[in-house]
C-alpha cells in the first residue's frame, strides 16, 4: 500500500505536529506501509536548506523518512508567508497524486493541505485529513473572520469529501462535533518513544543551570507563542514567590519563537521578579532534549488549547511529572492515571497546582515514580500500536474503494 502524506511544513520551528508526521510515518515504515511524505521547504521566517523536487531519504534530522520538499513563496507578507504557497508543489501533486492509493493530509487553513485535498477531490483519489486542532474553538476564534470565511467557501467541501477526519484525542473530536458538521471521524492519538532512563539526567540538568540539588526544577519545553499560555504560567510563579518565600524553584525556558514574543515574555518574568530564578534555555533537541526531559522535577503546559500535548506525553515518557490546563487534550488521561496535575487556565489556580508541587515535592519518591510513568505511556501511546490502528483504518478504506 502507497500512502503519501503531505503537511505545509516539517520545520521544528512548526512545532510537536510536525514532528510526529516524521515519527508517524517511520512507524508505519517499520510495518511494511510504503509512506512519504510531501512538504514545502517552510521554515517560519526563513527556508529549510533541504534538497528541493526530489524525494530524499538521506537527511538524519528528519530520521531519513523519504520527503520530497518543494519551495514555498516568501514574500515579505507574514500573512502570504504562513499561508505555504507553492506553485510546485500543485504540478507535482496533479501530476502524482494517482500514484498513490490514500491520501493522508495535516492541517487545514494553509495551501498545501486545501491544494492536496481539492485535487484528491478531482481525481477521486481517498484521502483523509487531520486538523491539527484547527477546528478546535479556541483555534477558530483567532483570525477569527478569514478562517470563516476560508472554511465556508473553500475547507467544508474538502473536509466533507474526505473519508474520515483523524482527531488525536476524544477532547478534539467533541469540540468539531460542536460545529454540527456531519463527516466521519476516528480518534489515534500521537505515538511516542519512550527513552531509557539516564541514571544522573537530574544530577546533569542542575548542574548545566548551576541550581542547588534541593531546589526542584520547573521545565517549560515547546514553542514560544501565545496559545502555550506562558502569560498565566509566568504570574502564577511570581505569586507563589511573593507570598511563599521559602519555597524554592527554578523555570527553564527551552523552545523558540518569533523575537518580539519572546521579548515580551522576558518582560512578564522581569515584571514578576523572576529572573533570579529563569534559566533561557533556547531550542534544544536530541540528548540534550532527554537530559531537560528526564532532569526536570516538573513540566509544566499551561495552554489555551492542545488537540494532543505532543510535549507533555513526551515529558511523561521521560517520567517526568506533568502540570497540564484543561484545554490540553490529554488532560482526562493524566487526571485518570494520576501522572500530575490539571488545572484551570487561571493564574490563582496554577499557582494552587504549583505550590501543592513544590510543598510535597520529595526527590526520592519522584525518582521512584517514573518508571510508572513510562509504563503508562508505553502502554497508550507506543508508535507500533499507533501506527497498528493506523494502517487497519487505511485498510479499511482502501479496500472499500477498490
Amino acid at each position: 500500500m502507497k500512502v503519501l502524506h503531505i503537511i505545509p511544513s516539517v520545520a521544528s520551528v512548526r512545532g510537536g505536529p510536525s514532528q510526529a508526521i516524521i515519527q508517524m510515518v517511520s512507524a508505519l515504515r517499520s510495518q511494511g506501509i510504503d509512506a512519504e511524505i510531501v512538504a514545502t521547504n517552510d521554515n517560519g521566517k526563513e527556508l529549510l536548506d533541504v534538497p528541493l523536487y526530489q524525494l530524499t531519504d538521506q537527511l538524519g534530522e528528519y530520521d531519513n523518512v523519504p520527503i520530497r520538499f518543494f519551495p514555498r513563496f516568501s514574500p515579505n507578507i507574514n500573512a502570504v508567508r504562513e499561508f505555504a504557497f507553492s506553485w510546485s508543489l500543485t504540478i507535482w501533486l496533479w501530476q502524482h497524486m494517482a500514484d498513490y492509493d490514500l491520501i493522508h493530509v495535516h492541517a487545514i487553513f494553509s495551501y498545501a493541505s486545501t491544494i492536496a485535498m481539492a485535487i484528491a477531490r478531482f481525481k477521486k483519489i481517498p484521502y483523509i485529513n487531520r486538523p491539527l486542532g484547527q477546528l478546535c474553538e479556541w483555534s477558530l476564534q483567532q483570525s477569527k473572520l478569514r478562517k470563516d470565511i476560508y472554511l465556508n467557501v473553500i475547507e467544508r467541501s474538502n473536509l466533507w469529501h474526505s473519508q474520515f477526519l483523524h482527531f488525536t484525542a476524544d477532547q478534539e473530536k467533541s469540540e468539531f462535533e460542536q460545529l454540527g458538521l456531519d463527516i466521519p471521524s476516528f480518534v489515534v492519538p500521537h505515538g511516542v518513544h519512550i527513552p531509557n532512563l539516564i541514571a544522573e539526567a537530574r544530577v546533569q540538568i542542575h548542574q548545566l543551570l548551576q541550581v542547588p540539588d534541593h531546589c526542584p526544577i520547573i521545565l517549560f519545553m515547546s514553542r514560544i507563542h501565545p496559545k502555550k499560555g506562558l502569560e498565566y504560567l509566568i504570574p502564577a510563579l511570581g505569586k507563589l514567590k511573593v507570598q511563599n518565600q521559602d519555597l524554592n524553584f527554578v523555570l527553564a525556558i527551552a523552545g523558540s519563537g518569533e523575537p518580539d514574543y519572546i521579548s515580551k515574555i522576558k518582560d512578564l518574568v522581569d515584571t514578576h521578579d523572576l529572573s533570579d530564578r529563569t534559566h533561557w534555555v533556547g531550542f534544544v533537541k536530541g540528548a540534550a532534549k532527554n537530559i531537560y526531559l528526564q532532569g526536570a522535577d516538573l513540566f509544566a503546559l499551561t495552554s489555551h488549547s492542545e488537540n494532543f500535548g505532543i510535549a507533555a506525553i513526551e515529558a511523561l515518557a521521560a517520567g517526568t511529572p506533568v502540570l497540564i490546563t484543561d484545554g490540553v487534550a490529554i488532560a482526562p488521561m493524566v487526571k485518570e492515571q494520576q501522572i500530575g496535575y490539571v488545572t484551570k487556565l487561571e493564574i490563582e489556580a496554577i499557582a494552587q497546582s504549583l505550590q501543592n508541587f513544590l510543598k510535597n515535592f520529595d526527590q526520592k519518591e519522584s525518582a521512584g515514580d517514573r518508571q510508572r510513568f513510562q509504563q503508562v505511556i508505553n502502554d497508550k501511546y507506543s508508535w507500533r500500536s499507533i501506527s497498528s490502528q493506523l494502517i487497519k483504518i487505511y485498510e479499511t478504506i482502501v479496500y472499500k474503494v477498490s
